[in-house]
């Protein structure tokens, strides 16, 4: 099984298995290896997944203000752990690759392979819900139809990027890409870098 068929696999049971209780406040129950590879794609989907549920539960109209701003800066703080995990998995691949012979001409590819694994991600949650749209008895046929059409344009889409993610991993054990990695710095969260943040520390 290559990288992007596995990274399928877990983000589809992931996103099944949050549905079991479709709770945002149920805990994960990671069945994999704390030391495994499938741990980290497991973990990465289950922060994507509760974090596409607190972006519904936001977008209530009637959600109380006060709920509202307590959900945002969750959001918040799930985007860094978002961002923190893909990190993680490209230090997976860092070590993976660290023997390749490197070759002149290499160029470096426009993202790392886990912020593509990262897309893939998303992709998954985009195609268990759309399927939704799709059975839901209670939508109009017109509804339906066009859930289907969209349908059919994600799992295209997820045809096209498992196999660029795939190509790309071979490339760079190859030697024909770099394994090259910038961490995000992420400036929001950090009390030493957002102004709002460091001028009240000053009052």
């Amino acid at each position: 099984m290559n990288i992007s068929q596995l990274c399928i696999r877990v983000f589809h049971q992931c996103v099944k298995d949050y549905h079991v209780h479709n709770h945002v406040d149920h805990p994960i129950n990671n069945p994999y290896s704390s030391y495994s590879f499938e741990y980290l794609l497991y973990l990465k989907n289950h922060i994507d997944t509760v974090q596409w549920h607190l972006e519904d539960i936001v977008r209530d109209p009637n959600i109380d203000p006060q709920e509202g701003i307590a959900l945002k800066r969750r959001i918040d703080k799930s985007n860094q752990e978002r961002t923190d995990l893909v990190e993680k998995i490209d230090d997976y691949f860092l070590h993976l690759f660290k023997d390749a012979v490197v070759s002149p001409e290499a160029k470096v590819n426009t993202e790392s392979p886990a912020w593509a694994i990262d897309r893939l991600s998303i992709l998954a949650l985009k195609i268990w819900h759309m399927q939704e749209e799709v059975n839901r008895q209670e939508a109009t046929e017109e509804h339906r139809m066009k859930c289907s059409n969209k349908l059919n344009v994600l799992l295209e889409q997820q045809i096209d990027l498992s196999s660029s993610i795939d190509e790309l991993l071979a490339d760079i054990e190859a030697g024909k890409k770099k394994m090259k990695v910038y961490r995000q710095m992420k400036m929001y969260n950090d009390p030493s870098l957002n102004p709002v943040l460091y001028h009240l520390s000053q009052k």
